[in-house]
Parts: structure tokens; sequence; C-alpha cells
């Protein structure tokens, strides 16, 4: 079978490649391992991308930097982006496809025209015969099964790795959403800041990122679980390992949580009364990496006063988008896409 139609999530944090028929076929960290030239800052090649590339951070020399060439959900790296999604795309055709695909990859609601265009042409020059953008909120309802055609108001909240994203969606468009640039990435920094001034000890942002998905919570709770982490210490600089608990890693994160619940609070209030209406008989939709954080429905809900729903399978909501539009392009293409 040749594959002419590749969805992809483009994200901060993590890149899903979804083929209608096939579903999700690659699910990779948004990581790229380079080496750089003797005694120049440029780029001497790309060694290695995705799951490959993150094994390696925090442990290369000098001669191999890796990054991730996107930040807040927008390419920070142009050319290193083009390589991961040239990598994608060979992944997903395999070695005997012929056909140039046609591609659909999500970008957030607040990127800028400028920002809309180098995806665009980042994603032609790695090899796309036509390449769609489409917003994240739209792509991530459609993946949760919210029909958003209808003349009835849904609200979703996108908590990804670079951008936290909530839309009021209607008759298939976008009536209210704000965006902050504060999501999982930015959880993980605040969890190594907090241990390095309570125990003076510095851990890695892999290691951050661990304890927040095997112990984190939105919530303050009774019954806390613990996890070893390791580190070096500041004060004599040795390996050291401690114990941390769950309402540790919950103060950690609290301030970038009020931070997105004050954004949902803020579309709320520029959401038109019969939308508005509507959304507290439906609730909230939560997808994206951030809403896998235990007791994050119950944080919205508190807050807002509005249900709150995790999505099923929250992760790939926005890559089962890209799928769904591929396989009805025709209808999608003059609602939600530009294309160059």
């Amino acid at each position: 079978m040749f594959i002419r139609k590749i969805g992809i999530d483009l994200g901060t944090c993590n890149s899903v490649v979804y083929i209608p028929g096939k579903g999700v076929i690659i699910n990779e960290p948004s990581v790229v391992a380079v080496s750089l030239p003797d005694g120049s800052d440029g780029y001497k090649k790309i060694l290695a991308v995705g799951n490959e590339a993150k094994e390696m951070i925090g442990k290369t020399p000098d001669t191999i930097i890796t990054y991730r060439p996107l930040k807040d959900g927008v390419i920070a790296d142009f050319r290193v982006t083009q390589a991961m999604i040239q990598y994608f795309i060979r992944r997903a055709l395999g070695r005997f496809n012929f056909f140039k695909p046609d591609l659909v990859i999500s970008v957030p609601a607040g990127i800028t025209s400028t920002e809309r265009r180098a995806v665009i042409e980042a994603a032609m020059k790695a090899g796309a015969k036509q390449a769609f953008v489409a917003k994240e909120p739209i792509l991530g309802a459609i993946g949760a099964g919210i029909p958003i055609n209808s003349p009835s108001g849904n609200m979703i909240v996108d908590i990804g790795g670079g951008t936290s994203e909530t839309a009021v969606i209607s008759l298939g468009g976008i009536v209210a959403w704000k965006s902050v640039r504060v999501a999982g990435s930015k959880m993980d920094q605040a969890i190594s800041a907090y241990i390095k001034n309570k125990y003076n000890l510095a851990i890695g942002d892999q290691m951050a990122e661990d304890l927040k998905i095997n112990i984190g919570s939105a919530l303050p709770v009774k019954e806390e679980e613990k996890m070893e982490i390791r580190g070096r210490d500041l004060i004599s600089g040795l390996p050291k390992t401690i114990g941390i608990k769950t309402n540790e890693v919950c103060e950690a994160i609290s301030s970038h949580l009020k931070e997105i619940t004050q954004a949902v609070k803020e579309v709320l209030r520029d959401t038109p009364p019969e939308l508005a209406a509507d959304v507290i008989d439906k609730g909230m939709i939560l997808f994206g990496g951030g809403a896998l954080l235990k007791n994050i429905d119950t944080l919205f809900t508190n807050v807002t006063g509005v249900p709150a729903y995790v999505a099923d399978d929250p992760m790939l909501c926005v890559a089962k988008g890209t799928g769904m539009v591929l396989e009805n392009l025709d209808v999608y293409k003059r609602s939600i896409m530009s294309k160059k």
C-alpha cells in the first residue's frame, strides 16, 4: 500500500505521526542531536532524532548538542525542524514509496502568519507534495470526538509541552480562545528549581519529568506517593539520592497551574452567554500530555465551577484529528486550514 497522506502533531515535547487507516505509527520526543564542526557554530550534521536523541540528553561531549527545535509550539530552528519532519516522513513512508505525501501539521491557535509559513515551508522542503496547517484546539476536538460543526459551544483545554490553549468551538470555528506559553516543559523546570532551592540538589529535566509523570498531582493528596531521585549535591559536588513526595511536586507546579486555570477563566468570561450555557451543560474536555497529571480534572472543576473531563488517549487527540481531517480533506480544507 502506497501512503499518500500523513498527519503530524508537531509538538514541543513529543511529535505523533498518524496515517489514515493505520492509526498512530510514530510517537517520539521532538528532540534532535547534532554534531558541531570544530571551531565553528555552524551545524555539521544531524546524528539522531526522536527516542535515540532523547537518550543522549545531558550525556553528550562538547562536540554534540541535543535540543528541541520547537519552542512554545513554534519553530525555533528551521533547518533542524525540517530534518525532523523529513525523518518522520521517511519513517512513515518506508523505503519504497515513490509518492510525495500530503501533510496536515498541527500548530498552536496563537501562531502568527510568519510562523505558519515557516511550518509549511519546512514541510515542503522535507518532501511533502502539499502541506496544510491546522489549529491544535480544532484538531484535538475532532480527535476527541467532539462534533465541532454543530451550532453549540464546546470547550477544550489543550495542555501540551510548550503551550496551553483554551478554546470554545462552535460551527467549526473558534469563538473565544486564549493561549499561554506555560505547559509541561515549564512545569519540569519548576520541579527542578524547587528541588534545587529546597534540597541543594541539581537534577536534569528528564528526572523532573519522571517525577511529574510518576507521582505528580494537580492538587494536594492525603496519601502521598514517594519517589527516589538522584542528582548532584550543590554543596559537596557529589552524587546524592533523596526521596520526593507527591505534595512537594504539587507545590512546585502550583503557580503554573494557576496561570493555566486563569486563562480558562478568561475564555469563559469572553464566551457569549448562549455558548456559555452549552459549556456548563457539557463541561470542558482536557487533552494533551498535561491532561495526564493526576487530579487535573478536579482542579479545573473546582476553580471554574464547570465540569472537566479528560479525553480518551489525551496525548493522541491532536494526531487523531489530523488523520480525520486527512480522510475528509475536502470538507475541512476551507474551514480550518491554510495552505501555501
